[in-house]
């Protein structure tokens, strides 16, 4: 949209072909359904330091259009923006349809013209270009084409990796995606009678097959197939990376800033204010909140919770402290496509003239944001990618 937008601006005339019967699917679910436009940090070093190996492959691309022409695209076109926990930018309404609603109006005003419930069934290539799109709606043809389908992530909104398969048919080296900003499935019952609740300011240890690999601090979404959240699915690559070496198993650590010793001191003085009380109903008081059902699930594998506390022993108290210290965890794998925030794989940056988003294997051709190899966290990266992958190939359409 963006792309299409700033082409036709140009004065280019731009037909925009979507499978879909609304533009913007995925849009409009992103960020919760609040979108999260982009990452509002202004050390552009920094900025491009989140998207790893490509970093340096990305500094010509976002000198055209970086994090501050996001804002002045959104904001100049009466949409401000706001800026909340690690520098994540939101429309100041909290809501994507906003968004898709400004990118609309931006290709209303250039006439781009827009074919809903259009499906591309052939891209007809001849003499080493792209000679015209066969599609639902008849042929198209064009002086030039522009791949903006998206990767594999959510294929519910119509994100299905056809671009992918495409620019393999076309020449192009297409590294096989896999998802990286994903939630993961773990075996542990425990977690799953946590559904809905964010274990807070926890730590967790990773392991392969027993040895320590990684340590990760701070907020866990546990779910009903595992855990998610921003910390889980930022570091999924990771565990990923582990899967293919070994077993994975990790623990948590409900109390991080407490040694054993602290934490089971503080236990025996609530404990001692309340020797007659059940167990089950004392443990509320010990865990964080929310929490008190799983601790239970997985303290009664150990021992008998239905007593009086002052009937639990000090060797019991002693399991109490070490499970809390470290509650035990098996990791099953990454979830799926479909629960993906975000894929790598694509095509490798080599192959693209990064200052335009031109092909450099087919001359008539540009691509733009998740269609590039390119890994990066959840926070608005992603977004800021298609906004300034798409802007430069709009801008740059014009000079082909």
């Amino acid at each position: 949209m963006i792309a299409s937008g700033r082409a036709a601006e140009l004065g280019l005339k731009v037909v925009l072909l979507e499978k879909n019967r609304c533009l913007g699917e995925k849009l409009r679910i992103s960020g919760g359904g609040r979108c999260n436009i982009t990452n509002a940090e202004e050390n552009e070093r920094l900025l491009l330091s989140n998207y790893g190996k490509s970093e340096q492959s990305l500094y010509s691309l976002f000198t055209q259009f970086g994090m501050n022409d996001t804002f002045d695209f959104f904001e100049s076109r009466g949409l401000n923006l706001k800026i909340e926990a690690k520098k994540r930018a939101f429309p100041i309404t909290n809501d994507a349809n906003d968004v898709v609603d400004v990118l609309e109006n931006y290709m209303k005003k250039g006439k781009v013209e827009v074919r809903p419930t259009c499906t591309v069934l052939e891209i007809i290539f001849a003499d080493g270009v792209i000679s015209g799109i066969r599609t639902t709606d008849g042929e198209f043809v064009g002086k030039n084409y522009l791949f903006a389908t998206g990767g594999v992530s959510h294929p519910e909104t119509g994100s299905t990796g056809d671009g992918l398969h495409w620019l393999e048919q076309l020449g192009h080296t297409v590294i096989k995606p896999t998802p990286t900003i994903v939630p993961i499935a773990v075996e542990d019952a425990w977690v799953k009678t946590l559904k809905g609740v964010t274990l807070p300011a926890i730590r967790m240890t990773f392991y392969i097959d027993g040895v320590k690999d990684f340590r990760i601090e701070g907020d866990v979404l546990c779910t009903h197939f595992g855990l998610s959240g921003p910390l889980i699915l930022n570091n999924a690559y990771k565990i990923a990376e582990g899967l293919k070496y070994g077993e994975v198993t990790a623990s948590i650590d409900l109390f991080p800033k407490l040694d054993h010793g602290t934490l089971e001191r503080q236990i025996i003085e609530l404990f001692d204010t309340n020797k007659n009380k059940d167990l089950s109903n004392v443990l509320r008081a010990v865990v964080p909140t929310g929490t008190h059902k799983g601790v239970v699930v997985l303290l009664a594998e150990h021992m008998n919770i239905g007593v009086k506390v002052h009937s639990f022993s000090k060797e019991s108290r002693k399991v109490l402290v070490q499970l809390l210290k470290a509650m035990p965890l098996g990791v099953t794998g990454l979830m799926g496509m479909d629960r993906a925030v975000v894929a790598d794989g694509g095509i490798p940056l080599s192959e693209i003239d990064m200052r335009t988003m031109h092909s450099k294997k087919v001359p008539n051709l540009f691509v733009t944001g998740d269609l590039l190899h390119i890994n990066r966290p959840s926070g608005g990266f992603s977004l800021q990618l298609c906004w300034s992958s798409g802007w430069v190939a709009g801008s740059h359409a014009n000079k082909n």
